[in-house]
């Protein structure tokens, strides 16, 4: 192989790697994770794995391309944090034109797949999503009130309904459970985060809770939203969805997110703050998990 086409190569993997970054990976892998959970919640039978396929691609293109437009809106931002300014657009890895143009043809392509191969129902609910995720909250909500996250949550909350929708053709009582779950765990999520980032987001002057209503306001709040988050995530049992493993797994991870919202709020520190973060992917992860789990070797009293 020569030096030419070895210097080709290793600038189209590095082109690759800047694309697929603006995807926040991470984050779309944990939304079409919850999606996948919704469908196969959504039947008590073997998902036919075109549908599985459709959906799971469609939702997932969908999701990369809102988290690009993110991107392209806060650039400038990014470029300010230590947190994003490695991300592809303020080190100059892509233009903002070709992220117009790739975040463009990707959403678009996951909403026809969705539309031709799954329903038009999951299209239209997955393009709300992105409306919701890349407009309202990206544009207005992030820089406009400090309840950005709580209202802006319900974009990120939609994942495990769009993937219901996919499988039924409707939003069931028990994708708007999901759906609350999500919804709920938001809050303390992102808030931990912002805690220990909260320097960073007052030097760029984005209204985070902890910046405009201070650290001990906001720690309560993570305190009082994992509260709710403990008798939510106690639903699926109450209508009937799970049986005892989710119990079981849902009381032990909530009482684990409760010990971390409690020590946040007995005693502050960055540190403790890293790990509520971490834990709170951790939480929502195995939650899941533990429905899927319980959907198919369900065990009742």
């Amino acid at each position: 192989m020569s030096a030419v086409t070895t210097l080709k190569l290793q600038r189209m993997s590095l082109g690759f790697r800047s694309f697929f970054a603006l995807c926040k990976p991470r984050v779309t892998a944990l939304i079409v994770f919850t999606a996948m959970i919704g469908m196969f919640l959504a039947t008590p039978d073997i998902l036919p794995l075109g549908l599985l396929l459709a959906a799971t691609i469609g939702i997932g293109m969908a999701s990369g391309a809102a988290a690009a437009f993110n991107c392209l809106i806060e650039q400038s931002i990014d470029a300010k944090m230590a947190r994003t300014r490695g991300r592809p657009l303020p080190t100059g890895m892509v233009t903002s034109t070709q992220t117009v143009i790739f975040a463009t043809l990707t959403g678009t392509t996951g909403l026809l797949i969705l539309y031709v191969f799954v329903n038009p129902l999951t299209m239209w609910l997955t393009l709300a999503t992105f409306v919701g995720y890349a407009v309202i909250y990206t544009i207005f909500l992030k820089p406009a009130t400090p309840l950005n996250i709580v209202i802006g949550g319900a974009s990120g909350a939609m994942p495990p309904v769009l993937g219901w929708a996919a499988v039924n053709n409707v939003v069931a009582p028990e994708a708007l459970i999901l759906f609350l779950i999500i919804f709920a765990w938001t809050p303390p999520h992102f808030w931990a985060l912002a805690l220990y980032r909260r320097a960073e987001y007052a030097k760029v002057g984005m209204p985070m809770l902890p910046v405009t209503h201070g650290e001990e306001f906001t720690r309560l709040h993570i305190l009082l939203y994992t509260i709710i988050l403990f008798a939510v995530a106690l639903m699926p049992y109450g209508h009937g969805m799970s049986g005892l493993i989710y119990l079981m797994a849902s009381l032990i991870l909530n009482i684990g997110f409760m010990a971390y919202a409690i020590g946040l709020y007995r005693q502050y520190s960055d540190q403790l703050a890293r790990r509520t973060f971490r834990y709170s992917i951790l939480y929502l992860t195995l939650l899941f998990a533990a429905l899927l789990v319980d959907h198919y070797w369900r065990i009742t009293i």
